[in-house]
């Protein structure tokens, strides 16, 4: 009786790791991640906020998106260490370089984890991750896969692979802000 072999599927990390080394610009290689991390986790949305920890100002500047009915949160540099921390939870918890913060259900969580009005206001999603993209004790970015509509429970593997994600995004993302003019 014949009996198919199953082809060895490649490991996620491992994709994600040739896309960021890809001969191409950071921010390509930033997108590609992006396009390969947002299925990866069956998300709607996947942005990467990325900041100039000197200067205090980022931005969501990279996103895929499931479809165009998912909105689009991209914005112009902002300073990032006046209101925004007193307001949101996750940015705090960034700012000081906490573990990344894994959201089942944005209405179940209380507010010392995040600012449930926040959350809806600015991007109405439902469950979300707040990846944070760290280095000797400074914020480089945010990874931010997310769903809307419903709950979504983050397994074990999902936060081994965003946990190995951030650490592969780090050196693209400081590529990317080298040298950008970011007022």
């Amino acid at each position: 009786m014949f009996m198919p072999v199953a082809m060895p599927q490649p490991e996620p990390l491992a994709e994600l790791r040739a896309a960021l080394a890809a001969d191409a610009t950071p921010e390509a290689r930033l997108q590609t991640a992006l396009d390969l991390v947002g299925p990866h986790l069956r998300a709607d949305r996947c942005f990467l906020y990325v900041r100039n920890p000197t200067q205090a100002r980022g931005r969501i500047a990279l996103v895929w998106r499931l479809d165009e009915a998912v909105p689009d949160p991209r914005h112009p540099w902002q300073d990032d260490a006046g209101d925004l921390p007193k307001e949101d939870p996750l940015f705090r918890a960034a700012l000081a370089c906490r573990p990344s913060v894994f959201v089942d259900d944005v209405t179940e969580a209380g507010p010392e984890v995040l600012n449930q009005e926040f959350e809806r206001r600015t991007f109405g999603h439902r469950a979300l991750v707040h990846a944070h993209i760290t280095e000797n004790g400074q914020l480089w970015g945010i990874l931010q896969p997310c769903v809307f509509g419903h709950p979504r429970h983050w397994t074990a593997a999902e936060r081994a692979y965003l946990d190995g994600a951030v650490n592969l995004l780090l050196p693209v993302v400081q590529a990317y802000m080298d040298g950008r003019d970011v007022t």
